[in-house]
């Protein structure tokens, strides 16, 4: 039997349309996980902000505390922002183990997103600063980090730079000095406030069933049936309490005692503030000390370390797919390097430091 070039083209062009039709009904049925509402009663979207008012004091101490937080003269070599350890474009992170500072040296834990970050109930690793404003104060004085020998100083420098001493009259209308290091915390806090990224997971927990695909909505019934949300809950999926590192099998590295360095109390020891599961998928390596290079690899030990269970390769990679729902939208227009104030004869120039 002979067929024809053009029965052939025809006979190709219908088993063609077959395989796909075949495809798309066999993804079609696909059963759908149903998730019972109350596995989702521990968790809640992140919060919406207002839109800021223009011209208002708030949109000036914004538009001031982003230039402070991209300007390395805040730093004694002036070569480090808090944008050098917190890349607003890496989902604020630097994807270091540990973060290199003054003269490369090195600090001992791992720099973690600042996105989300005022939600949380306190700042840092071991809780030390109270709020984002707090927390700003800290790297700038921190010889290792920006080292910038005092809080006078930071002044001291920024007075030199004509144009900051009217962004602070401006943010703060109302102060007689404006211009004082309280103030420059303040600001960068304002800023960081609104570094928020809502993400396929909060259009969920609004309703859109669509927002999550059927292998998250098992991943996620995986990581409830693992018990992870007895720390990792609420908006920011933790963030909101302290947790001892290896709380069921001991963690082997204890070489950073966590919140005890902090306050000297043994009741303490290894315990650090919960991460925020929020962007997790782009902020590796894991935690505290960075020392954990894949997500796969920090869940499976947080299941045996905190819930002393053996996940298997299954659960833990579906529980890390359902862990891409929550990466967020990174708004570029709040997060762009703004145009920064220029230096004047008198700043100071760039001390690299002993």
């Amino acid at each position: 039997m002979v067929i024809s070039r053009n029965n052939l083209i025809v006979f190709l062009a219908v088993m063609a349309f077959l395989m796909i039709t075949s495809g798309c009904a066999h993804q079609a049925s696909e059963p759908d996980v149903e998730i019972e509402p109350a596995r989702l009663a521990m968790f809640t979207p992140l919060p919406a902000f207002a839109p800021v008012e223009a011209g208002s004091t708030e949109e000036r101490q914004i538009a001031l505390g982003r230039m402070l937080y991209f300007d390395p003269r805040l730093s004694r070599n002036q070569q480090i922002s808090c944008n050098t350890c917190h890349q607003l474009n890496r989902y604020g992170v630097d994807n270091e183990p540990t973060s290199p500072g003054h003269q490369g040296e090195r600090g001992t834990r791992n720099s973690p997103t600042v996105f989300n970050a005022g939600f949380h109930f306190v700042q840092f690793w071991d809780g030390r600063a109270k709020n984002l404003a707090e927390q700003a104060k800290g790297p700038i004085l921190n010889p290792v980090e920006m080292a910038m020998p005092s809080a006078e100083q930071v002044v001291a420098v920024l007075k030199t730079i004509p144009g900051y001493a009217e962004e602070f009259r401006a943010a703060f209308p109302r102060e007689k000095n404006p211009l004082s290091y309280d103030n420059v915390a303040k600001a960068i806090g304002v800023f960081e406030e609104r570094l928020v990224t809502p993400a396929p997971w909060d259009r969920f927990l609004r309703g859109d069933q669509n927002a999550l695909d059927h292998r998250a909505k098992a991943g996620f019934l995986a990581f409830t049936e693992a018990g992870c949300q007895a720390c990792h809950a609420g908006a920011l999926l933790g963030g909101n309490l302290y947790q001892k590192l290896g709380s069921v099998v001991p963690y082997p590295d204890q070489s950073d005692a966590g919140r005890f360095e902090f306050t000297k109390e043994e009741a303490d020891r290894m315990f650090f503030k919960v991460p925020s599961l929020r962007n997790i998928e782009k902020t590796g390596p894991y935690y505290h000390n960075g020392k954990v290079a894949t997500l796969e690899e920090a869940i499976r030990l947080m299941g045996k370390h905190q819930l002393g269970r053996e996940l298997s390769g299954e659960q833990v990679d579906s529980i890390a797919h359902w862990m891409k729902s929550l990466t967020g939208e990174i708004s570029e227009e709040y997060t762009r390097e703004p145009k920064l104030p220029e230096s004047s004869a008198a700043t100071p120039k760039p001390d690299p430091g002993a």
